[in-house]
């Protein structure tokens, strides 16, 4: 029996047990909208198509699933670029259908025809434009298993509006044979031996945790690895939460806004572990300057990323769970006695820190701290980009990984709200919390009746401080404190704005008022909330490594005062 290309579509969906996906209707996708009325999970409509796949990001990120949205075509298809973008540099797996022209207009100018595959190809794991029905749904196979294999990213599939009317047999096939794509998950056990001994020789090791650990779901493995070992470690920012930052051993975030203990240990180690990490250049900074006397051991599944920054001494490629599992069986502990004791040293004499006198505004940091004891650490926390970012990644302690959704490889302002409602769908039984900055906020404001639409209880904890505040500070320390269109104290009442979405809003303006808000977010469950906190207008965030500098330049609250 013969059912229509959208029918397959929805079919395949089925067969890869899609519980939710994200997306907005338009001309060419009218039949795949009109195939997923009666689809047995649950559509959510959101208000853009960028927060559409920024919803399907942050659920992928809280779920481990593959996201998927569905947006038409010319300017559906171009408004998804962003979240597109977001999710392949943070390796989240997501599978995006697009609608397309017909097969015979492509290349015609038709209306609301754009290359889709072409605006993609450099953001996307792999893409597609399905030229003939009978490969639709071994295109959909495929585009979900290299979405979630190896190292995950975003997949597009581009659908011809004619072939979505079209009609063929639906087969969905039982395997995926791929001959270019065969990733490596079993770590080479000779570089596994040779990792090993360095180890166990090493004086002042230093393990590096970043995302990968997160998406191989290999927090429980590397924790049972630096049990065995007692090395410390340190986390990118997509790692926070892989280990726990409230244990002796965890130096917390590296990098520019990373602490005083992580940089220096880092920088002074003589063998790095590396472990589902990139060496981006918010953590290394200078590279020339970069760990200067270690030795590097990297883990990572893909080996396009092996070498590719910083020179390796052992590279193993394959999965980080698997490999940490064959480094358990066989390393010993190195004698590191004395490497500790100057690590907890400099926790105590150099702790991350603010002053709360000389201003009436609540600082921001008190807020981030705040919230952190009234969840007492059990919440998901999704963040904007900037300030608000750094703060929430600093003074809130994770210790479970999915914990913290953010974007970092391409640093997007208006992401940490759409994903914070796609994260509550994947975890109602969690409480998620975007803690945003005023300017950023504005950018995806438009998902709050999605929000309110489907009674999802996320709160959104402005720091507002009247500026798009990492800027400013860039512009105090190094553009002579020229502000130049970075004030944004026109801005809308977020309280009006809550209540006029049908949320519920709240103005904190003092200390004291802090927690009784959040007490009062915490207690309301069939809405989302709003919370302006009134912040200190030109605190900044430090620590901070300035920009291709060293942990040399490294800027100091104490070093301003």
């Amino acid at each position: 029996m013969k059912i229509k290309g959208a029918e397959i579509i929805v079919e395949c969906l089925k067969k890869e047990k899609v519980e939710c996906m994200f997306g907005y209707p338009g001309g060419v996708v009218i039949p795949i909208f009109h195939a997923l009325h009666n689809a047995p999970f649950k559509f959510i409509l959101t208000r853009h198509e960028q927060g559409a796949v920024h919803a399907a990001d942050g659920y992928a990120r809280a779920s481990g699933k593959v996201g998927v949205v569905i947006a038409t075509s010319g300017p559906g298809a171009t408004n998804c670029v962003t979240g597109i973008a977001t999710a392949h540099l943070d390796s989240v797996p997501l599978v995006v259908f697009t609608g397309q022209v017909t097969r015979q207009q492509i290349g015609n100018d038709a209306f609301q025809e754009v290359d889709s595959t072409g605006i993609t190809r450099p953001i996307t794991k792999h893409n597609y434009l399905v030229q003939d029905i009978k490969d639709l749904a071994g295109i959909i196979k495929e585009a979900f298993y290299i979405a979630s294999t190896g190292r995950p990213g975003p997949v597009l599939i581009d659908v011809p509006v004619d072939i979505s009317k079209g009609e063929h047999k639906f087969a969905y096939p039982d395997t995926v044979h791929i001959r270019s794509y065969k990733p490596v998950y079993e770590g080479h056990p000779g570089q596994i031996k040779k990792a090993c001994q360095l180890i166990e020789t090493s004086k002042r090791p230093v393990i590096y945790a970043g995302g990968g650990v997160v998406i191989s779901n290999a927090s429980k493995e590397l924790r049972e690895f630096v049990m065995k070992t007692q090395i410390p470690v340190t986390t990118t920012l997509l790692g926070l939460g892989v280990y726990p930052e409230t244990d002796r051993l965890a130096l917390e975030m590296l990098g520019m806004h990373g602490t005083y203990y992580a940089n220096h240990a880092v920088n002074e180690s003589d063998l790095l572990i590396a472990v589902g990490a990139r060496f981006d250049d918010r953590v290394t900074g200078k590279i020339s300057d970069f760990i200067p006397n270690a030795k590097v051991i990297h883990i990572d599944i893909d080996p396009a990323s092996v070498s590719k920054t910083v020179p390796v001494d052992v590279p193993i490629v394959g999965d980080c769970r698997r490999v940490l599992t064959q480094m358990i069986e066989q390393i010993k502990a190195p004698k590191i006695d004395e490497w500790l004791a100057e690590i907890d040293r400099l926790k105590r004499e150099h702790p991350l820190t603010y002053e709360r006198n000389g201003d009436d505004r609540i600082k921001p940091q008190f807020v981030v701290e705040e919230i952190y004891r009234q969840t007492k650490g059990d919440a998901i926390i999704c963040t904007e980009v900037g300030q608000n970012q750094m703060w929430a990644a600093q003074f809130y302690k994770y210790t479970q990984p999915r914990t913290f959704i953010s974007s970092g490889g391409l640093g997007t302002m208006g992401y940490g709200f759409p994903a914070a409602i796609g994260a509550q769908l994947a975890r109602p039984d969690k409480r998620v919390i975007d803690i945003a900055g005023d300017g950023s906020i504005q950018m995806n404001i438009q998902e709050l009746i999605v929000a309110v639409q489907h009674r999802l209880p996320v709160i959104i904890a402005i720091l507002n401080n009247g500026f798009l505040g990492m800027v400013r500070q860039w512009q105090q320390l190094f553009f002579d404190r020229r502000y130049s269109h970075t004030c944004i104290d026109f801005a809308p009442d977020f309280v009006k704005l809550a209540e006029a979405y049908g949320a519920e809003g709240i103005r904190i303006k003092t200390y004291d008022e802090v927690a009784p808000a959040l007490q009062k977010a915490l207690a309301i469950t069939d809405r989302p909330i709003i919370l302006d906190f009134i912040v200190s207008r030109e605190e900044n965030v430090y620590p901070m490594v300035p920009a291709g500098q060293s942990f040399k330049e490294i800027i100091m609250r104490e070093m301003l005062a």
